[in-house]
């Protein structure tokens, strides 16, 4: 499979938790959740989504750990990678 982006998380968490009045446009790989206005509870539905979509499994630790845009890319990158190798 290939690479999960940002457009691709955009689009989960515009379906899964709103469209946050364009907070989610320009270049948010830096910014945090809470910068976004994101709570555990839907980033945790946004987990479940991609894991849903993607038929992946994210560790329990993807809302303690994926404090930024950019982190939690890299582990659903991360977990895509290991099921496909």
């Amino acid at each position: 499979m290939s690479e999960f982006t940002v457009d691709d998380l955009r689009r989960i968490m515009r379906e899964g938790v709103g469209e946050r009045d364009g907070l989610l446009d320009g270049d948010i790989l830096g910014l945090g959740f809470a910068d976004l206005d994101i709570d555990s509870l839907a980033l945790l539905e946004t987990a479940t989504r991609i894991e849903r979509e993607y038929d992946v499994s994210l560790p329990d630790s993807v809302v303690t750990e994926a404090a930024t845009i950019g982190r939690l890319l890299e582990m659903v990158n991360e977990a895509l990678a290991a099921r496909v190798g």
